[in-house]
């Protein structure tokens, strides 16, 4: 018997979709006119000692990602506008407190809005809406 999903499950798989697409590298959102053609400067770790904390970046997304990713995208659109907004909020990881400013909700009122945004895109999947159960997170 293939697996169901549970909220859980959803919530985890858009948070998923939230890290991949920040870890894209998205080019040409310049308008015309506002570049440079002066190459980055790259400092000597020797030399850059102190400037500035060492930061990290995780290479591209893997098709799989991405494909996940995409899945995930096309799920929000069986929401509302104001759920699919506080499921995004969620999955991008907007602290409690300004999600329900931006809301003009009660906290447990959010979470109740939260939850039923997921149950309705779980049951979704269940019931044969693109049941796709790759790789999980």
């Amino acid at each position: 018997m293939a697996e169901k999903w549970t909220p859980k499950m959803v919530a985890e798989r858009v948070e998923e979709a939230s890290r991949t697409l920040r870890a894209l590298r998205v080019t040409g959102l310049r308008p015309m006119g506002y570049g440079n053609n002066w190459p980055d400067v790259i400092h000597d770790p020797n030399e850059a000692f102190g400037w500035n904390d060492a930061e990290f970046r995780m290479g591209p997304p893997t098709p799989d990602a991405i494909t996940r990713m995409d899945d995930a995208l096309n799920w929000l659109r069986w929401l509302d506008p104001d759920q699919m907004r506080l499921v995004w909020l969620h999955a991008e990881g907007v602290p409690r407190k300004v999600i329900t400013n931006v809301l003009g909700v009660s906290r447990v009122t959010a979470w109740r809005l939260w939850m039923s945004a997921l149950m309705i895109i779980s049951s979704r999947l269940n019931s044969g809406g693109n049941n796709r159960m790759t790789s999980s997170c």
